[in-house]
């Protein structure tokens, strides 16, 4: 038998403990009882509700429990405005971004730390303590020296902020609102106050300084234990009590104050006092009056509860709620359903058997025994266990529990119910678990980078794209900010796009030429992250664009990518030099920039004509970089400059000219989709060709046709080099090469 003594316990926490004093006082311990539906703990939604009320009840948490607290403080909306765009013809846009910083308090008494958080049922905070929204983020644990935040005490003046000491509140510091709606979110927060699961014992000693333990074997009061616990106002009573009923216990009055009783009648049956029942030994009435008296009542079946329920919060679902329900045995249709609620952490076994603990209590207690005791009675105090001799003295099987004590011309009258032994453990189950995803955001990955414009259209302005990605699966974007003159000024870029697909060069294909399918070359790439994807494409879908991706500085598509393993994939069935890029097919190297195009995943930047030839600095700054993440790309202008020509070819006339021809290609049409001349996409067709002959002389011609003629002097000296750039509203196309036979030598 295990004994928690509570002294003066009652005018302590007040409410049904208080009134069970009362009770006790009356020598009738029958409202101590917890009685489904007629005394319960504090609702459920209590805790998993935000408010910022004055006034709000704020509880004391014991082991680990999913609270919401109370806004005690916050401030106005912090608005930050920042500008993108504004090229050449294009408009600027302003965008505004919204935080807020804002105080909460979620515990009564210290706390050791707080683990996870919830904001609208999303996981804010991961079990790694990584944050999914970009904030500042101070626990103040609750200690009796606790400082002033100082946040608050900015803002409110120091004379005047609370510091909360011996409560424990958390501050978030210019928590970004953008994904809340620019409101502050729902928090819950997962509070560890103590390291493990804690006593019953534990709990009402810090409830009430005046509580002590009892004597006699703790083994049950050792078993009685919570994973975690709330106390919210009265009902520390009452959940005990509930706890207590369904462990077998109850509470009884004794020398010291009131305490709980553990009773296992299995094994303490042999310490009990013994107490004879004067009217079976005499055989006469109990009353001694010479007509027969019932000592033994049981209660109709419809008394006990038809169905027990148990709202508890459940570990194994993120600390929600839980319910279990437990159906009396033969109950038929009528009856009555009861509910207890209680503010603990359990498992859903563990749950469930206290329900079924409780509905066996109530099966036991419809009986009820009466016997009569002399004077000696009056040291039968209500709470008190003993057993039950028969005429001859001998005990009688089962112990039994004292509920109703009566003194009446010096014969004490009293009522007892039997102590039924706890049903074994109870399966249970927590039900499907819908769990908040809780994906690790990590380190950003950025990549910097100029290619020829992938719109049909052509651009008016120098543009830089930007990809990015995270080293977690969580990651989604980060703020961005551009320098063109080496850091001395950044402006403000907005934020990346959705995550990109990107990694690095392992392999390098070998160089092909960019006019059939390269079947023989493979890349092989390993991208940041092994759950990253790559699929396959047919020639319809190349034809179409897709598989379109940064390999250096070369521009490839794919039509077959196979997984190797840990994120790493080969490559094949290659499209090479797409749009104009073939000048760099070959030049990769390992650990060169792998960057799968697509639209929603590239952020664009528009720059002025003057940073063509400036390096551009990016940076980047996720919700997981302790540093901002840094990119650089020279620009050279290939986002706006046409490309070179093609198809160059030397045609001689007979008096030792040689004719060089070309065709023109054009940033305003790569896809060749109705048979005739893409369209020019510049101000004018005009060409810059540099021929340069064996003796070093160079002669510059500029023309608006696509051909030049190479003289029979120039090929006299020997071979000429011919150079062919076509000239637009940007500048300069790369040069387009071949080289002329010397006078005399086939072309």
């Amino acid at each position: 038998m295990a004994t928690l003594v509570l002294t003066a316990v009652g005018s302590a926490v007040g409410g049904p403990i208080g009134g069970a004093i009362g009770a006790l006082i009356g020598r009738s311990v029958d409202g101590l009882v917890l009685r489904p539906g007629r005394r319960e703990g504090p609702r459920l939604t209590e805790l998993a509700v935000q408010t910022s009320s004055y006034g709000s009840q704020i509880p004391a948490l014991f082991g680990t429990m999913r609270v919401a607290g109370t806004v005690i403080w916050a401030s106005d909306l912090i608005e930050t405005r920042s500008r993108s765009g504004g090229g050449k013809g294009q408009p600027s846009v302003s965008t505004y971004s919204y935080a807020a910083s804002f105080a909460v308090l979620l515990s009564a008494r210290r706390v050791l730390r707080v683990g996870r958080i919830w904001a609208e049922g999303k996981l804010l905070r991961g079990a790694g303590g990584d944050f999914k929204t970009a904030t500042g983020f101070r626990l103040h644990p609750g200690g009796e020296t606790q400082a002033v935040d100082p946040l608050i005490a900015a803002a409110e003046g120091a004379g005047v902020s609370p510091a909360y000491r011996g409560c424990a509140y958390v501050v978030f510091e210019q928590m970004a609102l953008a994904a809340y709606g620019n409101r502050i979110p729902s928090l819950t927060f997962e509070v560890i106050a103590d390291a493990g699961a804690v006593g019953v014992a534990t709990i009402a000693r810090a409830v009430a300084a005046e509580v002590t333990e009892g004597t006699g074997e703790h083994a049950g009061e050792a078993a009685m234990t919570l994973d975690g616990f709330a106390v919210a106002g009265g009902s520390v009573g009452a959940v005990l009590t509930t706890l207590a009923q369904a462990a077998g216990g109850w509470f009884a009055p004794g020398s010291d104050g009131t305490a709980l009783t553990l009773c296992d009648p299995t094994s303490a049956a042999g310490d009990l006092p013994v107490i004879v029942d004067a009217g079976v030994r005499a055989g006469v009435s109990a009353d001694g009056r010479g007509t027969d008296m019932k000592v033994r009542a049981v209660a109709a079946s419809d008394s006990v509860p038809r169905t027990m329920t148990i709202g508890y919060y459940d570990a194994a679902r993120d600390y929600q709620t839980g319910l279990q329900r437990v159906r009396r045995a033969g109950a038929g249709p009528g009856g009555r359903d009861e509910r207890i609620a209680l503010a603990a952490v359990l498992s859903a076994g563990a749950a469930k058997t206290i329900a079924a603990a409780v509905l066996a209590r109530a099966e036991a207690e419809r009986v009820r025994r009466t016997v009569r005791l002399g004077p000696g009675g009056l040291a039968r105090t209500p709470g008190s266990v003993v057993r039950i001799a028969d005429a001859a003295g001998v005990p009688e099987p089962g112990i039994w529990r004292i509920v109703e004590s009566m003194v009446e011309a010096m014969v004490t009258t009293l009522v007892l119910t039997p102590v039924e032994i706890a049903p074994v453990a109870v399966a249970g189950s927590s039900g499907r678990v819908a769990a908040a995803v809780d994906a690790v955001i990590g380190a950003s990955r950025l990549a910097a980078f100029e290619t020829p414009g992938l719109e049909d259209a052509p651009l008016v302005a120098p543009r830089l794209t930007v990809a990015a990605a995270g080293s977690g699966a969580g990651w989604r974007q980060a703020a961005l900010l551009y320098s063109i003159d080496d850091g001395a000024s950044w402006i403000a870029a907005g934020a990346t796009a959705a995550p990109a697909t990107m990694g690095r060069i392992a392999v390098v294909a070998a160089a092909r030429g960019a006019l059939l399918c390269d079947a023989a070359g493979v890349f092989e790439v390993v991208l940041a992250r092994p759950d990253m994807l790559l699929a396959d494409a047919d020639d319809a879908g190349l034809d179409a664009g897709r598989n379109l991706a940064l390999a250096g500085d070369e521009l490839i598509q794919f039509g077959r990518a196979d997984p190797v393993g840990a994120g790493r994939w080969r490559l094949t069935r290659l499209w090479r030099g797409r749009r104009g890029t073939e000048a760099a097919i070959g030049t990769q190297a390992p650990g060169d920039a792998f960057v799968l195009i697509e639209a929603d995943a590239m952020r664009t930047i528009d720059l002025p004509v003057a940073a063509i030839g400036q390096t551009v600095r990016v940076l980047a700054s996720g919700v997981g970089d302790t540093e901002p993440v840094e990119a650089r790309c020279v620009l050279a202008g290939r986002s706006v400059l046409p490309p070179s020509p093609v198809g160059l070819r030397v045609a001689l006339a007979g008096n030792g000219d040689a004719a060089v021809r070309w065709i023109r290609r054009s940033r305003a049409g790569w896809r060749w989709i109705d048979g005739g001349d893409v369209p020019l996409g510049e101000d004018a067709e005009v060409y810059v060709v540099r021929i340069v002959s064996a003796t070093g002389a160079v002669r510059t011609v500029e023309t608006s046709v696509s051909s030049v003629t190479v003289t029979g002097a120039e090929r006299s000296a020997g071979p000429v080099a011919v150079e062919v750039r076509q000239r637009g509203l940007f500048g300069l196309s790369a040069p387009a090469r071949i080289m002329v036979a010397a006078a005399g030598e086939a072309t």
